[in-house]
């Protein structure tokens, strides 16, 4: 059974390589959003046209930034969502609301700091977990059985 994982939230580490290099060898795909931050940002006014407005130059990169996470959680098999230390991912909380909307299997990771802020977010996830390791490890169990060790 070949699962397919979106791996949305935090975009300034490298959380997501470290997922797929220790799921090396299992039946998974991934997807996620566009992780470069100015791309991300820019995309709408760079295919369709600048802004003299901030609202609507960001209006238009969100919008853009949409239709690719929608299909990636939309296709998915289970979501992942990483909330970082660093900033704010008020976006990250919207996709982990839409995996539950849609039904998916919602993974959440995130460091005890954010635990108060995120419990309803906690609530509508099947595992709650801290790092990636963790999250290749319920990856490999639920594609093999197998626990860690």
């Amino acid at each position: 059974m070949t699962l397919s994982v979106y791996l949305s939230g935090e975009i300034h580490t490298d959380w997501r390589d470290e997922i797929a290099d220790a799921c090396a060898g299992l039946d998974v795909t991934f997807s996620a959003p566009v992780t470069d931050h100015a791309a991300s940002d820019d995309c709408g006014v760079a295919i369709m046209g600048e802004e003299p407005d901030k609202f609507w130059h960001d209006h238009k990169g969100a919008k853009l930034n949409a239709i690719r996470t929608r299909r990636g959680i939309e296709e998915a098999d289970i979501v992942v969502v990483r909330f970082g230390d660093k900033y704010k991912q008020w976006n990250a909380a919207f996709d982990a609301g839409m995996a539950a909307a849609l039904g998916k299997s919602l993974v959440v990771m995130h460091g005890p700091d954010h635990q108060h802020a995120l419990k309803e977010v906690d609530a509508a996830a099947l595992a709650v977990v801290e790092t990636p390791a963790q999250v290749a490890q319920i990856l490999t169990y639920v594609l093999d059985g197998r626990l860690p060790g």
